[in-house]
């Protein structure tokens, strides 16, 4: 997998930039690789030797041309790539103008269905929503209620690193314990006999009841604590920690040069001396990471930073709740109901018309925050968990035209997007299967890649 290159700018009003390279209000952009839907490799952060600086033609950036689309058109354009059997029993699906609002299709966009990750939507606009574009997540090393105990205070950060300074690290731009452990020297730790993590932020059961616990072996997910490092990966290899917190403490305990120190779970005393403390890259960044690779592990941590910021307990209730609250000071439409953050359960529901509202408020004018989560959106044979696909089919001609976000559980497969039709209309979409057959996901992906890609085609009347 590859993992290169700059952000996306969204200059004001509606935007969309998608491709290897694009120019949105005179700004260019770069691409970015990324890992499959939910994967868990790591993603590097070794700087690539620059590549010959190359002039990008426009992508996708013609203004609006003749009259608009109509509902008539839009779904007798999508009427066969819709019916294709690959997506299995139902397929509901929704196409909405960004611009006027105008539903161009309804094809049971009030369905309750399984979002699989595409519900990492809902969690990326609640939290841009209630948090400030510099917000970050910060780690603490305070000093403990007796000698020889040093603290490490967790702040929700799974992206902290244990990998030693001039290594590589699993995110890009993240914290290290290294450097905490640098600064707590500095601030005069005195001899180290014991690591307490105190993971006390977050709240409520690290599992979600609905979640498979096989997914923590497979690298899917790890079980959420406040105090985590890379995620809960283990080395290079794909399984997860099934006790993330008390690894960041061993990390701790190797990086302050007392290896065999014990590490065990406990509290900081109130008022303790902060020894050192790092942070995060800002969220905005957070939510482009976890958007990208769809990573698991960090929506759930980012879904109870919603909760926080709520003044809601900083658990999977909590999380959920506080969602639900901010998506509904927001207008969204109703009729959710999620059960975690990621969209890992497979008894989540949500509707169609709720994740094109999502990505419609998004890249619209009037909520300039949540221009952040374009950038997070997999480009379609560039980015992220589109990164492979639209390489060969009729969905090839649209490599570079659209930016959605993936979603994948047995018998799900879902997309949800924006596209510029061929009259340069901003359109948002949203397709949901889940009633795909057996073993036959990659076929549904590739299926729902051809609807997208009509839609680029489209300038439908």
């Amino acid at each position: 997998m590859r993992w290169t290159g700059a952000r996306v700018a969204i200059a004001g009003g509606s935007a969309l930039a998608i491709g290897a390279a694009a120019v949105i209000g005179g700004v260019v952009v770069a691409g970015r690789g990324g890992a499959a839907d939910g994967a868990a490799g790591p993603t590097p952060t070794a700087s690539p030797t620059p590549s010959p600086l190359v002039t990008p033609t426009p992508v996708l950036a013609a203004p609006p041309t003749g009259l608009p689309q109509t509902a008539t058109g839009v779904a007798r354009k999508l009427a066969v790539p819709l019916a294709d059997h690959r997506l299995g029993a139902r397929v509901s699906a929704t196409v909405v103008d960004v611009d006027t609002g105008q539903v161009l299709l309804d094809r049971g966009a009030a369905n309750s269905v399984t979002p699989a990750s595409t519900a990492k939507l809902a969690t990326s606009v609640a939290l841009l929503s209630v948090t400030d574009p510099d917000q970050q997540l910060t780690t603490r090393v305070v000093a403990g209620a007796r000698p020889g105990d040093v603290v490490l205070v967790g702040g929700g950060d799974p992206t902290l690193s244990a990998a030693p300074s001039g290594k590589a690290t699993a995110y890009e731009g993240a914290a290290r314990v290294s450097t905490l452990a640098a600064l707590a020297k500095r601030a005069g730790l005195g001899k180290v006999g014991r690591v307490v993590v105190d993971s006390s932020l977050f709240s409520g059961p690290a599992m979600a009841p609905t979640w498979n616990p096989a997914d923590v072996g497979g690298g899917y997910i790890a079980p959420i604590t406040a105090t985590m490092v890379d995620a809960g990966r283990q080395d290079r290899l794909r399984a997860r920690s099934a006790t993330p917190d008390l690894e960041a403490g061993r990390a701790l305990a190797i990086a302050l040069g007392v290896p065999k120190a014990a590490v065990v779970r406990g509290r900081a005393p109130v008022g303790a001396t902060t020894l050192a403390e790092v942070s995060s890259q800002p969220i905005p960044r957070l939510v482009e990471q976890m958007l990208l690779a769809s990573d698991n592990v960090l929506a759930e941590a980012l879904a109870r930073q919603v909760a926080v910021a709520e003044s809601q307990p900083a658990s999977f209730a909590g999380a959920v709740a506080a969602t639900r609250q901010v998506l509904a000071r927001l207008g969204m439409p109703a009729g959710d109901r999620l059960l975690d953050g990621s969209g890992l359960s497979a008894q989540d529901r949500v509707t169609p018309a709720l994740l094109a509202a999502l990505l419609r408020t998004a890249a619209g004018p009037d909520q300039p925050r949540l221009h952040a989560l374009v950038p997070g959106l997999p480009v379609s044979g560039y980015l992220g968990t589109l990164d492979e696909r639209y390489r060969k089919g009729p969905a090839a001609l649209a490599a570079g035209q659209v930016r959605a976000k993936t979603g994948t559980l047995d018998g799900v497969s879902s997309l949800a997007g924006l596209v510029r039709g061929a009259d340069g209309r901003l359109l948002v979409f949203a397709a949901v299967a889940d009633r795909v057959p057996a073993g036959g996901t990659l076929p549904a992906e590739a299926a729902l890649d051809d609807v997208a890609a009509a839609l680029t085609t489209c300038g439908c009347r």
